[in-house]
C-alpha cells in the first residue's frame, strides 16, 4: 500500500478533502494544494584504516538495536548530504572528517514508530590513518572495528546498509 493512504488531512487548510490525485500525489479538493510524496534523504559511509579494516557501529536505538551499522543518518533541513554525513561521523564516533567520496545510492524504507519512512540512501567512504581515539556517541551504542574478510552483511540490521556492504565488498 502507497504510504499517501495514511495522510488524511490537507496539510495547508486542514480539509479532509484530501484526496489522491494520482500514485504519487494528493490534492486538496478545497484549497488545491497538491503534495507529493517523496523520498527523504539518509546517508552512510564506510570508513577504512591503513590496515583496510572497516568503522562499524552498534545500533543504540530502534529500529534493529543492537545489529551493526555504518555511520550515518538523514539529512537535516538546510543541510547538504555532505555536511549530514560529516555531522553524523562526528556525532556517532568522534572522528573529524573532511570531504568524503560518493559511491552509490539505494532506495530503501525505514520503518519507524509504525511508519515507513521511504528513503534514498546515498553511500560515501572515507580512509583514515588510525581508529585510535574514537568513542561511540548519538545513535551509537558501541564501535567495532572489522577486518575486510570478516565483515558479515547479514549483522548489519538495515536492509538497505546490508545491500550496500554486499555492493561495496564486490567493489573492493
Amino acid at each position: 500500500m502507497h504510504p499517501l493512504h495514511t495522510f488524511r488531512y490537507c496539510p495547508v487548510c486542514g480539509s479532509e478533502h484530501f484526496v489522491e490525485n494520482n500514485f504519487k500525489s494528493k490534492k486538496c479538493e478545497r484549497c488545491g494544494f497538491v503534495y507529493y510524496f517523496n523520498s527523504a534523504a539518509a546517508t552512510a559511509i564506510f570508513i577504512t584504516n591503513g590496515a583496510g579494516e572497516l568503522l562499524v557501529v552498534r545500533r543504540a536505538k530502534e529500529p534493529a538495536k543492537g545489529s551493526s551499522d555504518l555511520p550515518g543518518g538523514f539529512v537535516d533541513l538546510h543541510e547538504t548530504a555532505e555536511e549530514a554525513i560529516i555531522r553524523e561521523v562526528k556525532e556517532e564516533t568522534g572522528l573529524r572528517i573532511s570531504m568524503p567520496d560518493y559511491l552509490f545510492s539505494l532506495p530503501n524504507i525505514y520503518r519507524y514508530s509504525g511508519f515507513d519512512v521511504h528513503t534514498v540512501d546515498l553511500f560515501y567512504q572515507y580512509s583514515v590513518d588510525t581508529f585510535s581515539g574514537l568513542q561511540a556517541g548519538d545513535d551509537a551504542e558501541s564501535l567495532i572495528v572489522i577486518e575486510k574478510n570478516k565483515i558479515r552483511p547479514e549483522t548489519f540490521g538495515l536492509h538497505s546498509i546490508r545491500q550496500g556492504v554486499e555492493k561495496w565488498m564486490k567493489m573492493k
